[in-house]
């Protein structure tokens, strides 16, 4: 029998997928053949402890670690391996973990450098503007100069600049007051509903339960439990998060 998760996507061919997929850091390894699948407008929540290899794994799918071609799939074409620009060109940005933001460039600068990759879509900086008005208000201020929330808000914007098929999100509510997550989560229904799918990397377990439609736990770089986010119990995901 198929897998469900994997016919998601138009055709049976899931828009992301990856395969055993492996990482090093020289000598030690990462992940342990991390099997996750990603449907079009999908939003899936990955969650662990701290060293479980969530951010490891974002960093194998946009190019940051490379891995063999075979184990990361964009609408079933091998992209393992391949440069984080060219991996961009072919649809799959990441807001970065602690934004990372160009401080020499104004929020405007910033959220155009998202641009570079040339990809067409539906989003441009009024677009932008109109989902994060305050954005707007201070498009000639330094990037790194607003709030923690609002830089989040740059750095969403810049990855969406990028007019993406997936948006990879490591650790979007770090540090950050519960108005203002609740703020940029609340933009994600808008974020997706042209087909843009969503891997999410958060601490927060009930807030990934919330947002996503399926959720991945990992454990030592290994997927300890995975399946949709609501029906998952909070004894399940204990179990799958601590391994007691």
């Amino acid at each position: 029998m198929a897998d469900p998760l994997r016919t998601q996507a138009s055709g049976g061919v899931p828009l992301l997928e990856t395969a055993g997929l492996t990482a090093f850091y020289g000598d030690a390894q990462a992940l342990f053949g991390i099997d996750v699948v990603l449907g079009e407008g999908e939003r899936v929540a990955v969650i662990g402890a701290n060293g479980a290899g969530k951010s490891s794994f974002m960093k194998a799918v946009c190019g940051l670690v490379r891995v063999p071609a075979a184990q990361v799939r964009l609408r079933g074409e091998p992209i393992g391996g391949l440069p984080p620009g060219a991996i961009v060109r072919r649809g799959i940005a990441m807001v970065p973990e602690g934004r990372r933001l160009f401080p020499s460039l104004s929020v405007e600068e910033n959220l155009r450098m998202g641009a570079c990759a040339n990809r067409v879509g539906p989003w441009h900086l009024e677009r932008l503007y109109a989902l994060f008005p305050v954005l707007k208000e201070k498009r000639r201020q330094p990037g790194t100069a607003l709030s923690g929330g609002q830089q989040q808000m740059v750095a969403i914007g810049r990855a969406l600049m990028s007019n993406p098929a997936v948006l990879l999100c490591d650790e979007l509510s770090l540090g950050l007051a519960p108005v203002v997550i609740k703020e940029i989560y609340d933009a994600l229904p808008a974020i997706c509903a042209e087909g843009m799918a969503v891997v999410l990397v958060e601490q927060d377990v009930a807030l990934a339960q919330r947002v996503a439609d399926r959720l991945y736990c990992f454990q030592e770089g290994r997927v300890t439990l995975s399946g949709p986010a609501q029906a998952l119990d909070r004894a399940q995901i204990s179990q799958a998060y601590f391994g007691v």
